[in-house]
């Protein structure tokens, strides 16, 4: 893609728009670069929450969900829950496809 602009642009700056991808320029409408630049930081991956996240790298550094609990001081029954939430939001049921979502990352070292 060379050239992003919202549906609500002036025509001036769709033919700019597509002036600059013709010359194989990038183009961003001012007013989209400060939309994405006001948004939340997008650095958690799949919406995942910074406990998820916590809960998921000891799963893949293989971890029992007792062990978790005990290191995070949770209760068993609140890692389950963090687990199944995890495991929906990725749309992944078995420890092995989690442990790859998350060496894929970057969460855990290999």
């Amino acid at each position: 893609m060379l050239g992003y602009i919202l549906k609500e642009a002036a025509s001036e700056e769709l033919v700019k728009a597509v002036r600059m991808a013709a010359e194989g320029r990038t183009y961003l409408q001012p007013e989209l670069g400060a939309r994405l630049a006001a948004e939340p930081d997008a650095s958690t991956p799949d919406d995942l929450s910074e406990r998820e996240l916590e809960v998921l790298r000891l799963i893949a550094l293989g971890h029992t969900n007792n062990e978790i609990a005990e290191q995070l001081y949770l209760s068993v029954r609140t890692v389950e829950s963090h687990r199944a939430h995890i495991q929906q939001k990725l749309a992944m049921t078995t420890r092995s496809e989690l442990v790859r979502y998350a060496i894929d990352r970057g969460l855990i070292d290999v």
